[in-house]
């Protein structure tokens, strides 16, 4: 190991002991479930907009959006973009001050707390089936979070990587098993800063070795179907292909991912106080549109490079490791830059430690408060519930492992199918929660049941015909759960009417 791996070793340790200092900090403050899964309901609003959005990017932001534009240029990476940025406003927007304010009411402190106890389900029914799909598409969406940290440590260092991506989720599960959500939620405003500073350095760096700005764009627009939003470029031909407009209304519709995410969410629940949460909003789509722009450049700026020679070619099954290859380079060139590489290793850790630690308490909140208690009616003690809870968040952790087993999955492919997967099952039933007086809660279980099941037969089954059909799944199965909540809601009994009355009192609530 040379003087510049040391270097970056010591940066990267230095940065994941600090997250583990901060777990045990925030242990102290943990005096229920509710602390530990909701922080009681007191986040200031900088700590509420950059946990929230730092815990959205996961490792997609520096490993998968940059290695989609390297790739195949802009029209993917950039439509995708601009889907989660229209998303992130709008989320912000309609849906953060209301769910504080009905979360309260309803006295939730998860999802499927929320969304049974808004619809006073008595048996439970929307509560399991909430809790169910939250661990069926968290378990590979936390994996894809290990499985990148694998990924670093081992074209980094050379180590292996099973043993590095194991190390990596042991720290994760370390400091988010003792410090619980406000661990997570103030680990995560760090972990935003961290990921900041890598990509600005990136840029800096990258743009310098390219030989500037001008040079970077005129090798992309030399590419064909590259530097383009209505052509993709084809990496087997050589040449492009045009993109039309129901692909890239597949790609918006990412956007619509952001009404169902739960740890998204969470964060809205929250917050402290529910007259800031303007302010987040604006913090939060600043740095959402900035960012991602950076990581899309990131990409051409890497494609730029390795024309010149100055880092390798990289496959479709290579791509994603663009930023860690720019790193590399940035601390061979010099031993001085070194520190800096490491900090951009500490990005894109931080990138999937945001999001995993967001993601194990929303599984193990499922599991412990919605299954066990909610449903299966297990009665725990305060102290028993958080041994649960933590011992919930291992065994989701465990398997998480097993799933990032294999070292050539895709990052990007298995976040995008577990976006879908929450945008189309929770996205509807928010929605129509929080807005709609006459929805119920036969028409909420007919949109998480249709939603979930058209994810898969449309990844699975129906996307496979191509042509029209090879559109993300996300886009169809939205629409149709949306349709079975309308449909299911009007054809059954309306609402009770103390559904109804804590309807209108959210709604005088608010407008006061």
């Amino acid at each position: 190991m040379n003087t510049s791996d040391i270097i970056i070793m010591i940066t990267i340790l230095a940065y994941m002991g600090m997250m583990v200092v901060i777990g045990a900090v925030f242990s102290k403050k943990n005096s229920s479930v509710g602390d530990f899964y909701l922080g009681g309901r007191k986040l200031g609003p900088i700590v509420t907009a950059m946990s929230a959005e730092a815990s959205d990017m996961s490792s997609w932001l520096l490993m998968g959006l940059p290695g989609v534009a390297y790739l195949t240029g802009g029209a993917e990476a950039g439509w995708t973009a601009i889907g989660l940025a229209i998303g992130t406003y709008l989320n912000w927007l309609i849906v953060a001050k209301r769910l504080r304010v009905y979360s309260q009411k309803c006295s939730a402190i998860t999802i499927p707390d929320f969304i049974s106890n808004r619809y006073r389900d008595s048996k439970k029914i929307l509560m399991g089936i909430t809790a169910l799909i939250i661990l069926i598409f968290f378990v590979p969406y936390t994996a894809s979070g290990f499985s990148a940290c694998g990924k670093l440590f081992s074209s980094l260092f050379g180590w292996d990587y099973h043993a590095a991506m194991i190390i990596s989720a042991v720290i994760i599960i370390a400091y988010t098993c003792t410090g619980g959500f406000l661990a997570a939620s103030f680990t995560d405003l760090i972990q935003s800063i961290v990921m900041t500073l890598a990509l600005i350095s990136i840029v800096i760096f990258g743009i310098n070795s390219a030989g500037g700005f001008d040079n970077v764009i005129d090798n992309a627009k030399d590419i064909s179907g590259y530097f383009s939003l209505s052509h993709i470029h084809n990496t087997e031909t050589g040449g492009s292909d045009k993109y039309s407009a129901l692909t890239i209304a597949s790609l918006l519709a990412w956007g619509l991912g952001y009404f169902g995410m739960p740890h998204i969410l969470l964060r809205f629940m929250a917050i402290e106080d529910r007259n800031k949460i303007k302010t987040s909003r604006r913090i939060a789509s600043v740095w959402v549109v900035i960012s991602m722009a950076i990581a899309i450049f990131i990409g051409f700026i890497g494609n730029k490079l390795t024309a010149i020679g100055k880092i390798d070619q990289l496959d479709a099954a290579d791509s994603e490791r663009v930023v860690i290859k720019l790193a590399q380079y940035m601390s061979e060139h010099h031993t001085g830059l070194a520190v800096i590489a490491g900090l951009v290793f500490a990005g894109i850790l931080a990138c999937t430690m945001s999001t995993s630690d967001s993601q194990l308490l929303a599984a193990s909140s499922s599991m412990s408060e919605n299954i066990l208690k909610g449903v299966f009616g297990v009665k725990l003690s305060d102290k028993q519930s958080m041994m649960v809870a933590r011992g919930v968040l291992l065994i989701i952790a465990i398997l998480g492992v097993i799933l990032a087993w294999d070292k050539d999955s895709s990052v990007f492919r298995v976040v995008s199918f577990a976006w879908a997967g929450f945008g189309a099952t929770f996205g509807p039933v928010m929605l129509t929660a929080l807005f709609w007086k006459r929805s119920n809660k036969y028409g909420a279980i007919a949109g998480l049941i249709s939603g979930a099941v058209m994810v898969f037969a449309w990844k699975f089954g129906i996307s496979k015909l191509g042509g029209a059909f090879a559109i993300y799944e996300l886009l169809p199965a939205f629409i149709t759960a949306t349709v079975f909540i309308i449909a299911v809601s009007l054809l059954t009994p309306a609402p009770e009417k103390e559904v109804t009355e804590e309807f209108d009192s959210v709604n005088k609530e608010i407008r006061a």
